[in-house]
């Protein structure tokens, strides 16, 4: 049986690649590992229910702090991803069939957790016809059965090989925040992100916008890979070209030798100027600091990019 837990067997498509080294890391980048009696609930939450999380699966360094606070990423159509993107520390390899009642679990657990604002995301699937279009739709659905005035945000992946229906399954569904990440610049993507196409991601979310005009779209990238200021102002053009409202930029961390090399530590004070640029350029959101990530304090934010809709509609 395949253990996940082994590098060659966790990434069998990095196995043979040649070591890169990992830069050792700024102070600003450190945190402590995780030890709170919050943490250790939310823990066996997400463990009673079977669910599974991107916080654990892609070595989220703010795992700590989210799930001191009772929040998580849920995971869900498994733990392995047909893609292997060179920067990302889920496994890789053919999934297992959709489990049925993973859909009811999650929202058992966004119960009992009591969440306010959930975000789920999901691995790639490849292998079904509607990329997991409508596993996402009913786990939308029995969020929303079980906790009403819970909001919800999806990450999803880019539904690359699917028909359109598949994207306004999920659409329908009605979840308060679509978000998909562009993960870094158009140049870097035959490295960094093979099986994905830039321009088709930044099309899913132009179509989002088109279907339902009020659906709040998000995206995101990494820096570090070797992008340079030039091409990431260019990528937040593009984001406004599609009407994305929020903007996320964190920066790269290794998860192994085998993975993508960190170019370079991009220092608190460039993210503060591509903050200021983005909303310079009419993001309704922005965060970007070193350890932001795409769910990384999203509860919060969402009430601010509500916020900042409605005071913008208030002086139009």
């Amino acid at each position: 049986m395949r253990d996940l837990k082994i590098p060659g067997e966790r990434h069998p498509e990095k196995a043979h690649r040649a070591d890169q080294a990992q830069p050792k890391k700024p102070a600003w980048i450190r945190v402590k590992a995780p030890t709170s009696a919050g943490y250790k609930e939310t823990r066996d939450i997400l463990r009673t229910n079977k669910l599974v999380t991107v916080c654990e699966e892609a070595g989220c360094p703010n795992v700590g702090e989210c799930w001191s606070q009772g929040h998580a990423t849920m995971m869900i159509m498994g733990e392995i991803c047909t893609r292997g993107c060179s920067f990302c520390n889920i496994a890789t390899g053919r999934p297992d069939a959709l489990d049925v009642f993973e859909p009811g679990r999650v929202a058992h657990a966004v119960e009992t957790l009591g969440l306010k604002h959930v975000v789920i995301t999901s691995v790639d699937r490849d292998d079904l016809d509607d990329g997991g279009a409508e596993h996402f739709a009913q786990t939308i659905r029995a969020v929303r059965h079980r906790s009403p005035n819970t909001t919800i945000e999806i990450l999803t992946p880019d539904f690359l090989k699917c028909a359109p229906e598949a994207l306004e399954k999920v659409v329908e569904a009605r979840p308060d925040v679509f978000n998909h990440n562009l993960e870094t610049v158009p140049g870097l993507y035959p490295s960094v992100r093979p099986g994905a196409r830039y321009f088709h991601s930044l099309r899913l979310l132009q179509r989002v916008k088109e279907l339902d005009p009020a659906m709040f779209t998000k995206s995101g990238i990494m820096v570090g890979l070797g992008e340079d200021k030039q091409s990431v102002g260019q990528v937040m053009d593009d984001m406004r070209a599609a009407n994305v409202d929020f903007l996320t930029i964190g920066q790269y961390l290794q998860p192994t030798p085998k993975h993508h090399r960190v170019d370079r530590f991009v220092t608190p004070e460039e993210f503060k100027a591509y903050e200021k640029a983005a909303f310079g350029k009419g993001f309704l959101m922005v965060s970007a600091t070193p350890l932001t990530r795409s769910s990384y304090h999203a509860g919060e934010d969402f009430a601010r990019l509500r916020a900042a809709r409605l005071a913008k509609l208030g002086r139009a």
